[in-house]
């Protein structure tokens, strides 16, 4: 294995593993730290469940996955964090960072979320999603990881004891040379400016004798070539059977999906309160989706004003941790019985419906949108698309539920 990626949630680690597929490389994406050693490939992509972790827990699942990578022989290691830097002042990325740096030895760590083909930019230090700054792009509202400040310098600051550097969109747009210039010195976490794919590649250019990088899928788009890789097409045979859209995600574009989906198929509300005293079981919403003609959507994306009540009524953790248990096991009976699709919205659960299918490693197929790949399950006839919350148009669900289906 020539390169390493830890991934601090599930759409995360496919959205890397599509980009990294794209550029050439043999890609498997595990769901956890394997408990033995790897096929040959070129790139392993392990995906963790530590976004939202306790810091000390986040830290060890990142250490055991890098120790794991380093055993199967990578010379790099890229951290996967949301292009969004979804994260607190209390947050992982800064002490996981800090951990996988003493791990693999960097002294200068490369951060860069910017994901253009999706809208993420970095200039001047600051995150936008499309013509917003990050602040004003609805991920304020994000109920576990608000996103209030988009000064990426800041943010890390306060979740570190490291310097935080900078290395500016005038560097960056004079090259590979001009970047691996600039990153020298002494020890610190380098936010680095990007707003097109070709100042990524420049970027990831400059960091082939680098054992540590940091940022969201575009960092990888330089990364294949470092290794003398070059792009080919993915092979791809979807899954026949019945499907099912499972939406979690609160983020404007997911609601926006959602609402879509809703005029063209059956659809069922988890309600909180409902959730909470035991009348929406996930029993209950299984006999219901088996029951329908078109492949129905069952979700809890509702506005943030809406989440926040549910908040202040139950708890944010709690309520949190009932909706993913709800998911997890909803996605374990649904398989059990016959469906073979399963179109997933959100970070938190897609973790969950992974876990409840008891899915370890999962084939990379084709794109579906920007940052989505179709998947199969290994060992299961089981396909399905992990969509981080703010990506893909409208039309999403249905194009997801498309493509993951066996062509005949």
């Amino acid at each position: 294995m020539k390169l390493g990626v830890i991934a601090d949630d599930f759409t995360g680690a496919s959205d890397i593993a599509l980009t990294l597929a794209e550029g050439g490389m043999t890609v498997s994406q595990f769901v956890g730290v394997p408990a033995t050693a790897a096929l040959s490939f070129d790139a392993g992509v392990i995906s963790l469940k530590s976004r939202t972790a306790p810091k000390t827990e986040a830290v060890a699942q990142s250490l055991a996955a890098g120790r794991w990578l380093l055993a199967q022989g990578c010379t790099q290691i890229v951290f996967k964090v949301c292009s969004t830097f979804d994260s607190t002042d209390d947050g992982n990325i800064g002490p996981v960072i800090e951990a996988l740096a003493d791990l693999t030895g960097e002294t200068r760590v490369l951060v860069c979320p910017a994901f253009p083909e999706n809208g993420r930019s970095v200039y001047q230090g600051h995150l936008f999603v499309g013509d917003h700054p990050l602040h004003e792009s609805g991920m304020q509202h994000h109920p576990l990881t608000p996103m209030t400040d988009p000064d990426l310098r800041r943010v890390l600051q306060r979740q570190t004891n490291w310097n935080v550097d900078h290395i500016d969109a005038r560097t960056v747009f004079q090259g590979t040379d001009a970047i691996t210039a600039r990153n020298q010195g002494a020890k610190a976490m380098v936010i680095v400016d990007a707003i097109r794919d070709s100042d990524l590649i420049a970027i990831g250019t400059s960091a082939r004798d680098r054992f540590l990088l940091c940022g969201g899928s575009g960092i990888a788009l330089g990364l294949p070539a470092n290794f003398g890789i070059t792009r080919h097409s993915i092979d791809w045979q979807g899954a026949k059977g019945r499907g099912v859209v499972l939406s979690g995600s609160c983020s404007a574009a997911t609601r926006a999906q959602v609402a879509f989906f809703k005029e063209r198929a059956p659809f069922q509300e988890i309600i909180a309160a409902s959730v909470m005293d035991g009348t929406q079981t996930a029993q209950g919403i299984a006999e219901w989706v088996l029951a329908q003609d078109a492949a129905p959507l069952v979700y809890s994306s509702a506005d943030p004003e809406a989440v926040r009540a549910a908040q202040v009524t139950y708890e944010k953790d709690v309520i949190a941790a009932k909706i993913e248990d709800l998911f997890r096991e909803l996605s374990r009976i649904l398989a059990k019985k016959g469906v073979t699709r399963i179109v997933s919205a959100g970070g938190e659960t897609s973790g969950a419906v992974i876990a409840g299918l008891g899915a370890k490693v999962l084939h990379i197929g084709p794109r579906i949108a920007p940052g989505v790949p179709a998947l199969k399950i290994a060992g299961q006839n089981m396909a399905v698309a992990l969509k981080s919350g703010n990506f893909g148009d409208e039309q999403f669900f249905q194009t997801a539920l498309d493509q993951l289906e066996a062509k005949a």
